[in-house]
């Protein structure tokens, strides 16, 4: 007799609801992930809104003025208590970021109007403006340091590969064609793998800023394949 596998005719009702709330909080989860990353990315070329420019200067860096700069000239500077206070930032920036009036100048503002979410704890994927270190990486001219790439990948490969298996454990119940559900659990992982090293590329090569955005797209789009096509079988799809 051929081996046979479970499917979701099998499971019970309360397994069925389990999956189901997984699935939705998820998929609830990566909509809000889009969410801030739609408001950590954009502005970085001073306009509203977020373009490949914003992912380029991320990554790669501006040749016209450091990712510091064109954040209070832009998305940033309604944050500033003072409007004054954006002339003394981008003065320093231009004189040469030195520490010295970094303590004297720059500290008190972002301390006061700025490292409610620029610190660790709050938001690791946004700059650390709690010290002059971090705030250096974004006043000098430049895309992301290779120790911050390393930083937020490990976080993201850990934590993404979790929930991309516990998705494909519930997917693996889908009654479809084996070599397209195969593929299927594939592709996200693949997506993940290709965006965290387009990162480090783009670092270096700018044009590869697209393949940051399409790598994202297809990790999203594939995960929620999986997170539909599993909702849609556990309680509409009947096989006689």
């Amino acid at each position: 007799m051929p081996k046979q596998y479970r499917r979701f005719r099998d499971i019970s009702t309360s397994e069925k609801i389990l999956n189901t709330v997984f699935l939705l909080t998820i998929g609830l989860g990566y909509l809000m992930a889009l969410v801030n990353l739609y408001y950590t990315h954009q502005g970085r070329d001073g306009k509203r809104g977020l373009s490949i420019d914003d992912i380029v200067i991320m990554y790669h860096g501006s040749t016209t003025q450091s990712r510091l700069g064109a954040a209070v000239n832009g998305i940033m500077e309604p944050n500033l208590k003072y409007k004054s206070d954006k002339e003394v930032i981008l003065k320093w920036i231009q004189d040469g970021a030195e520490q010295p009036a970094y303590e004297q100048q720059i500290a008190p503002i972002l301390n006061r109007d700025c490292i409610h979410c620029h610190n660790p704890a709050a938001n690791p994927s946004l700059p650390n403006l709690t010290h002059y270190e971090g705030v250096a990486e974004v006043a000098h001219k430049g895309g992301a340091s290779t120790p911050a790439l390393v930083r937020v990948s490990h976080i993201h490969l850990f934590g993404i590969a979790f929930i991309l298996f516990f998705i494909g454990k519930i997917f693996l119940l889908c009654d479809m064609n084996i070599y397209v559900k195969r593929v299927a659990l594939v592709i996200p992982f693949f997506a993940m793998l290709l965006d965290v090293v387009s990162w480090f590329v783009t670092k270096h090569i700018s044009e590869f800023a697209y393949v940051v955005v399409l790598s994202g797209a297809l990790m999203g789009l594939s995960m929620g394949v999986q997170i539909l096509m599993s909702v849609y079988q556990m309680w509409f799809y009947r096989k006689d």
